[in-house]
Order: C-alpha cells, then sequence, then structure tokens
C-alpha cells in the first residue's frame, strides 16, 4: 500500500492540512497518516499543546475519512522526533507498505540540516506542495521529489492560535469538530 506520511507538530491541525492531504490521496497514494510530532527539533516545546491533545485534534478533524489517519508512532520514540527514526520504526512495523513524505517547500528547503537527510533523499520519495515565498529550484528535483499542484491556503497553525489569543473566530479554518474541542477545553487560549 502507499502512503503518504504528513509530519507535523499539527498545532492545531486545520483545513489547509486536509486540503493537502486529500489532493495528496486522490493523486498519488493509497492513504494519508498525520504523524504527529511530540516535539520538533525545531520548534519550541514551550508553544505546543500536549501532544495527547493535538492528537485528539487531529483524530477529530479526520473522523469520517477512510483514507486518513492519525499516527501516535512517535509518542514512542525519543524527543526530539527525527524523521528518519520514525520511517525506521514505520518500516518495521509496516514492511510492505512504501512511504513517501509529504511536506512544504519551506520544510524541504531546509532539509539539508535534517538528521540523515542524505539517507532520507536518497532512499524515499518526497510530495512537496509549493508554499509561494519558498520556491524550489527545479534544478534540483529528482526522481523522487514530486511538485505537487495542490490547492494552497494561507494558513498557519501559528495564525490560528493568535486569532484564538485575540478572541477572534476560526470558524471554517479548523474543521467543525475540531473547533468544539478547542473551545470545550479551552486549548490556546
Amino acid at each position: 500500500m502507499k502512503i503518504g506520511l504528513f509530519f507535523g507538530s499539527f498545532n492545531p491541525i486545520h483545513t489547509g492540512h486536509l486540503i493537502i492531504a486529500e489532493y495528496v490521496s486522490n493523486y498519488f497514494t493509497d492513504k494519508v497518516w498525520f504523524v504527529v510530532s511530540p516535539q520538533n527539533p525545531f520548534k519550541n516545546k514551550d508553544e505546543l499543546l500536549d501532544v495527547n491533545n493535538r492528537l485528539l485534534l487531529a483524530m477529530s478533524a479526520i473522523r469520517g475519512n477512510k483514507n486518513f489517519k492519525v499516527s501516535d508512532i512517535e509518542l514512542g520514540l525519543p524527543t526530539p522526533s527525527y524523521t528518519i527514526d520514525t520511517l525506521t520504526q514505520l518500516k518495521k512495523k509496516f514492511p510492505t507498505n512504501y512511504f513517501s513524505i509529504i511536506m512544504g517547500s519551506d520544510t524541504f528547503l531546509s532539509i539539508s540540516k535534517w538528521k540523515s537527510s542524505d539517507i532520507l533523499l536518497s532512499n524515499y520519495n518526497f510530495l512537496i506542495y509549493q508554499r509561494p515565498s519558498f520556491k524550489i529550484d527545479v534544478n534540483r528535483i529528482t526522481s523522487n521529489i514530486t511538485l505537487l499542484n495542490a490547492p494552497l491556503i494561507n494558513l498557519s497553525s501559528t495564525l490560528i492560535r493568535k486569532w484564538i489569543k485575540e478572541k477572534k473566530s476560526i470558524r471554517y479554518v479548523v474543521p467543525e469538530s475540531t473547533l468544539k474541542l478547542i473551545y470545550e477545553n479551552k486549548f490556546y487560549f
């Protein structure tokens, strides 16, 4: 089975993530797994909602979509989370699956800073969605890198958290079920 792995803090998951995942599952993979990271080595831990609550929000966002799954595999790994370690575990656990990595061009442009980036770039397919301010030089494209023509929304989890703190509406930028959980539990307030 072809699985697209969408790694992220998902702090919180939002409509932009879901649109990209839907596009990938429509055109490139059988399933998309949202791999919720307890601690990204490049992000400030203090800004993260507890990982179990982020998993809960992600599960609420994808409920009912048979092509999506939320993975908690990184909870059993040391933090911070490194993609190469997660992929090693996934390959052991699911040896017949074929994994591709979904990421934005902003992240891809800094992949040389990642642990074992050379192994990642040699052994895995990348499905890259272009962010407007982070264009990838087509000369860097190899046979295992696909630039997606996915619809993008200029939205970020950082912006959503800011709106929540400012008591602004986040309706329509997160799924209704996720919105309900955020308000009921006062996440990000």
